[in-house]
């Protein structure tokens, strides 16, 4: 089972980042981009840093020959930290993203799954076979880096671009105060995410039948 999730995830992640990057670019330029600027929009997005995580996550455990490919992506650390992260993916996208747009067609397929079906792939999997009851409430602080250090990538690099990945981190728009309030809510979310994962990995490790991996 939890081989197989895997391989779906890979499959599926890598399908749907391909897909949005061939769709993203020629509609980026469209909209004004360059061809260098626009592959740097696209790497800009929070749900495509986090979907090529998984897919790394993924791709390490199924090699032929162990960790070899991405082994910092192979460790139990890592795995939890990629798990909480795509669950936010879900969370925000589903509450708020998803009500600011309708997007159709390809893009519509490539939200489906980059937002709803390779997050539920990858805790899935986590959950039957990733967790190992090894993570630390230490842990916390070092995948509290990657949304923080995201937030001062994305926030910085409005000014000089001129947009933003995500409108409720649109200061022109949407004012200091606003977007000050969303960065510490969802840096606030990715924290209980966090804890709740440390739990999790603890709890399933006790009940999952001994041997499974």
């Amino acid at each position: 089972m939890g081989r197989f999730l895997q391989v779906a995830g890979l499959v599926i992640g890598l399908a749907g980042l391909v897909l949005q990057f061939c769709i993203t670019i020629p509609a980026s330029m469209a909209a004004g981009r360059s061809f260098f600027g626009s592959i740097v929009f696209y790497f800009s997005f929070f749900t495509i840093l986090t979907n090529i995580g998984a897919v790394l996550v993924h791709a390490s455990l199924l090699s032929p020959s162990g960790y070899a490919w991405f082994p910092a992506f192979a460790g139990p650390r890592m795995r939890a930290g990629v798990g909480v992260a795509i669950t936010m993916v879900f969370i925000i996208y589903a509450t708020v993203l998803a009500q600011l747009w309708q997007p159709q067609g390809l893009f519509l397929l490539c939200d489906v799954l980059l937002h709803y079906v390779t997050p539920a792939l990858f805790v899935l999997w986590w959950l039957v076979a990733g967790a190992d009851g090894s993570t630390r409430w230490r842990d916390i602080s070092w995948w509290m880096v990657y949304p923080i250090a995201y937030l001062v990538y994305a926030l910085a690099r409005a000014p000089i671009s001129g947009d933003v990945p995500y409108s409720f981190l649109d200061v022109a728009r949407n004012g200091v105060a606003s977007v000050a309030i969303a960065a510490l809510t969802t840096t606030g979310l990715f924290l209980v995410l966090c804890i709740v994962a440390v739990l999790v990995d603890r709890g399933v490790t006790r009940i999952r039948a001994p041997g499974v991996r």
